[in-house]
């Protein structure tokens, strides 16, 4: 009898699995607090945080599924985030610019991606000019470049202009960028630059007959899009702009107890996939 094929989960992490104190969102009364887990220490101190519950999910998640976190983070800062159960085999960083195997960064993958890029979009170096010329420091904290891949502003949100972002969206459409404003974070990516062809790569290998997926972001709608299921939290620019479709589920939790819902539904479903 063969092997049964396996389920994929791909799942972002920041502000769907794991949360930053200012993103826990914890609305009921101190006593009715969920315990929390802290899943990432930055600088000697904790940064991110999941539900105990939501920890025990992830772990049995693990076991039912092929896990594979996937995020815009670079591979420095996602290593330093210690997610409950077994190890990932995949997850994919830099928004899929990275595909790390075992820990390790697939160079093949990665050639690939630059090639597309190369030929598909503005260079780098255009998008960062603009940004450093056009971007006021009065509201401006940082300008960081991610793995060579694309830019990124931490900004101070009450100081920023209301339309600088859609007017950087504008100019960024047209050189093959897009524009994703995430908490503090203003992100410029360009547009083959995406979660769901990292992933794709890993259903191929992996024979996967079924991909689930979750995510709160601009950044995640392709990755949603091209699961077979998918879910999103109630917060994110993804419920600001009351994004939806067909095979996506708009869940009503916020903040860290979206995390666990999330968790629950991905485990409940990659066990009956039927």
């Amino acid at each position: 009898m063969p092997a049964q094929a396996p389920v994929l989960v791909a799942s972002d992490l920041d502000r769907t699995l794991i949360y930053s104190a200012a993103a826990l969102a914890l609305t009921m009364p101190d006593a009715r607090a969920p315990r929390l887990l802290c899943v990432e220490v930055h600088e000697s101190r904790p940064l991110s945080y999941m539900t105990e519950t939501a920890a025990g999910l992830l772990g049995e998640l693990g076991d039912a599924a092929v896990f594979v976190p996937t995020t815009t983070r670079t591979r420095k800062q996602y290593q330093r985030i210690n997610l409950p159960g077994p190890p990932p085999a995949y997850a994919i960083c830099a928004n899929g610019g990275h595909l790390l195997v075992d820990g390790v960064t697939d160079l093949d993958w990665h050639t690939r991606v630059m090639a597309r890029l190369a030929d598909e979009c503005a260079p780098l170096a255009e998008i960062t000019a603009h940004l450093q010329a056009t971007a006021d420091p009065l509201w401006v904290r940082k300008h960081r470049i991610a793995e060579d891949l694309f830019a990124y502003l931490v900004v101070e949100r009450e100081l920023l202009p209301e339309d600088w972002v859609k007017e950087l969206a504008v100019w960024a459409e047209d050189r093959g960028w897009t524009v994703s404003l995430q908490g503090r974070k203003i992100y410029a990516v360009p547009k083959p630059l995406t979660k769901s062809a990292a992933v794709r790569e890993v259903a191929r290998r992996t024979g996967a007959a079924l991909t689930l997926a979750a995510g709160d972001s601009l950044l995640d709608a392709d990755l949603l899009l091209a699961a077979d299921r998918g879910w999103r939290p109630g917060h994110g620019e993804l419920a600001d702009e009351n994004w939806t479709a067909p095979a996506i589920s708009a869940l009503p939790e916020r903040g860290v107890l979206a995390g666990e819902r999330i968790l629950r539904e991905l485990l409940r479903t990659a066990r009956t996939p039927q």
